[in-house]
C-alpha cells in the first residue's frame, strides 16, 4: 500500500510540474510569441514602418525589404529602425517585432502591419547632420505627451548597405542604451537635493577663488567667481560652490535623489529596458563626493534618463513617460519633483541661457532654458552636453545633446541643440 501511494504521490507531482511548466510556456507565449513567431518565419518581419508624417523608414512585402530611399535618412533612423541582422537591440524591427507580424495569440501571424513611430525622420536627419561626423547621442521629446520626436545615435551604418567593419558603437543605441560621464548637467540632480533639503538656499551666498580645499586634495573650478547667489552658481557652473553643496547633503542624500530622479533605477521605454546609470557614495567629507555632486568621481548617466528628467522639471514636475509608439492618453504621469523645486529649477536653467549661454545669440528666436556640461573622461578629452527645453506651449520641447570626446558642452552640443529645435520649431513636430 505505501508504494502504491509514493508512487501515486510521484505521478501527481509530475502533472503538477507538467501543468508549471505549461503555465510558463503560455505566459512567455503571450509576451513573446511575436518575437518567435517572426524568428520561427525567418528574417527581417513583415510590416511596414512610418515616421509620425508617414514617411517609409522600412518596408517588407513577399520577403522583399526596403528601407528609407534616402540614405541620409537611413543613417539617420539606424537605431530607431534597427537592421536585418538584428545587430540593434533597441531597434523596432526587434522590439516591435509583433506588432509588424500582426501576430496574436489566438490566430498566429498574420500579414505584415504598418507601425507609426512617434519620431520625425527629418528631425533625425537634422540632429544627425548637426553631430557632423562626431560620436554622441541627441533627443528631442515633447513634455506635454512624452513622445519621442528626435532620437539619433551616432556612429550609425547604412541597413541597406550595411559595412563590413563598422565602428566601434555602431551596435549601440546611445541614447537608450549607453551611460557616461555627465559632468555639469548632474548640477541639475544636486540642485533639486539642495532645493528640498537646505531651507536658506536660496538667501545663502557661495564662495569661490577658483579652487578649494577638500580632505587635503584640490578642488577645481571653471573660474574665479567670487561671491555668488545659487543662481549665479548654476550659471557659472560653479564646482566650488556645488563641492559644497554635496558635501552638506552628504552621500546618501544624493544616492536618493539620482534614484529618485530616475537616474540609478531601470527604466522602460515601450517595453525596451533601460540600463541604470551609477552614482557612488564617496566617503562623508571627502574629495570624491564633492566631485560626485559636479557629475564627475564615479558618476554615469544613459542621455535617456537626463531628458526624461528636464521634461519634468519644463512641465511642473511630473513627466509623461516616453514613448515611440505612443500613449493613446495621458495616463502614464510619473511625478519625479515637487512643482515649487520643479519651477525654481526651470527658472534657474533660464537665467543660465540669458545670462550665460548667450541668449538670443545661441538660440535665435527661442526661448530656452537648458544646462551645459563638460565632463572629464580621464583620457585628457572631455564629453560635451547639453540639456534642456523651450518655453513654447505650441512648441514644448525637451532634449539632450551628448558629443563624445568633443569639448565644452555650450561651444560643441549647443549648436546641435539650436540647429534641433529650429527644425522641430519650423517643422510644428
Amino acid at each position: 500500500m505505501k508504494k502504491v501511494k509514493r508512487r501515486a504521490n510521484a505521478a501527481l507531482l509530475i502533472a503538477l510540474l507538467l501543468v508549471a511548466g505549461l503555465g510558463v510556456y503560455i505566459a512567455r507565449l503571450a509576451r513573446d510569441g511575436g518575437a518567435w513567431a517572426g524568428y520561427f518565419t525567418g528574417g527581417t518581419p513583415g510590416g511596414t514602418i512610418i515616421d509620425r508624417s508617414g514617411a517609409v523608414l522600412y518596408d517588407s512585402e513577399d520577403g522583399s525589404v526596403s528601407y528609407a530611399a534616402d540614405a541620409a535618412t537611413r543613417l539617420a533612423c539606424y537605431h530607431l529602425v534597427g537592421d536585418g541582422m538584428g545587430n540593434i537591440r533597441t531597434g523596432a524591427l526587434r522590439q516591435f517585432r509583433d506588432r509588424l507580424t500582426g501576430y496574436s495569440i489566438v490566430s498566429g501571424t498574420s500579414s505584415g502591419k504598418t507601425l507609426r513611430l512617434t519620431v520625425d525622420s527629418s528631425l533625425n536627419a537634422a540632429a544627425y547632420n548637426a553631430l557632423a561626423g562626431r560620436n554622441g547621442a541627441v533627443m528631442l521629446m515633447n513634455y506635454q505627451t512624452g513622445e519621442i520626436l528626435c532620437m539619433v545615435s551616432a556612429p550609425a551604418d547604412d541597413p541597406a548597405n550595411p559595412s563590413g567593419n563598422p565602428a566601434d558603437g555602431t551596435y549601440i543605441n546611445k541614447c537608450l542604451s549607453a551611460s557616461f560621464v555627465p559632468g555639469s548637467v548632474f548640477k541639475l540632480v544636486t540642485l533639486a537635493a539642495a532645493i528640498e533639503n537646505m531651507p536658506d538656499l536660496f538667501e545663502r551666498s557661495f564662495w569661490c577663488e577658483g579652487s578649494a580645499v577638500v580632505g587635503g586634495a584640490v578642488l577645481n573650478c571653471t573660474g574665479s567667481h567670487g561671491s555668488q547667489t545659487i543662481e549665479q552658481a548654476l550659471a557659472n557652473s560653479c564646482n566650488c560652490a556645488f563641492g559644497a553643496i554635496a558635501l552638506e547633503l552628504g552621500a546618501d542624500t544624493l544616492a536618493e535623489y539620482a534614484e529618485k530622479l530616475g537616474f540609478t533605477q531601470e527604466l522602460s521605454l515601450d517595453g525596451i529596458t533601460i540600463p541604470a546609470g551609477k552614482f557612488d557614495k564617496a566617503g562623508e567629507g571627502s574629495i570624491g563626493l564633492a566631485w560626485s555632486g559636479i557629475g564627475q568621481y564615479n558618476d554615469l548617466v544613459v542621455p535617456y534618463a537626463l531628458v526624461r528628467y528636464v521634461s519634468a522639471v519644463a512641465n511642473g514636475g511630473s513627466v509623461y513617460e516616453p514613448t515611440l509608439l505612443g500613449h493613446g492618453s495621458l495616463d502614464r504621469e510619473t511625478e519625479l519633483l515637487g512643482s515649487d523645486t520643479a519651477a525654481r529649477i526651470a527658472e534657474m536653467m533660464n537665467y543660465n541661457v540669458q545670462n550665460a549661454y548667450g541668449g538670443q545669440w545661441t538660440f535665435p528666436g527661442l526661448n530656452v532654458s537648458a544646462k551645459t556640461g563638460t565632463a572629464e573622461v580621464g583620457d585628457g578629452t572631455s564629453h560635451a552636453w547639453m540639456t534642456g527645453f523651450l518655453n513654447d506651449a505650441n512648441h514644448p520641447y525637451a532634449f539632450v545633446v551628448l558629443v563624445e570626446n568633443a569639448g565644452g558642452g555650450l561651444t560643441n552640443a549647443g549648436p546641435i541643440a539650436n540647429t534641433l529645435l529650429q527644425a522641430a520649431v519650423a517643422a510644428g513636430a
